[in-house]
């Protein structure tokens, strides 16, 4: 599967975003879909996921209540839907995929459970 992110830029904080994964190849629900960030000089961290036909979803504490990840199977889109941005979620952010629907109660938190990578796209939140 070909990932292609999208839908980064500048905003102000308390702003919004969507960010947008689509894919090529093959259909997204198959896969686990996460969506990871990376600031400056930092490690790549996990920001949430979603997996395939339960549409289960995952966060990271920071974004819980702000971000909502969701997923359009006719489009063979997931989205990233940021709210009330903060000057901290500056990064780029990468959208990956796991072939496979998940194991119930799992949670693929880390980048070596990904395959398959998109391109970042940069989200740039001014104070």
């Amino acid at each position: 599967v070909q990932l292609q992110a999208s839908g980064g830029g500048l905003v102000q904080a308390g702003g919004s975003l969507r960010l947008s994964c689509a894919a090529s190849g093959r259909t997204l629900g198959s896969y686990v879909v996460a969506w990871f960030h990376q600031a400056p000089g930092k490690e790549r961290e996990f920001v949430a996921s979603i997996k395939g036909s339960s549409s289960s979803t995952d966060y990271t504490d920071p974004v819980k209540g702000r971000f909502t990840i969701s997923r359009d199977n006719a489009k063979n889109t997931v989205y990233l839907q940021m709210n009330s941005l903060k000057p901290e979620d500056t990064a780029v952010y990468y959208c990956a995929a796991r072939f496979g629907q998940g194991r119930y109660g799992v949670t693929y938190t880390s980048h070596y459970h990904y395959n398959y990578w998109g391109q970042g796209t940069e989200v740039t939140v001014s104070s």
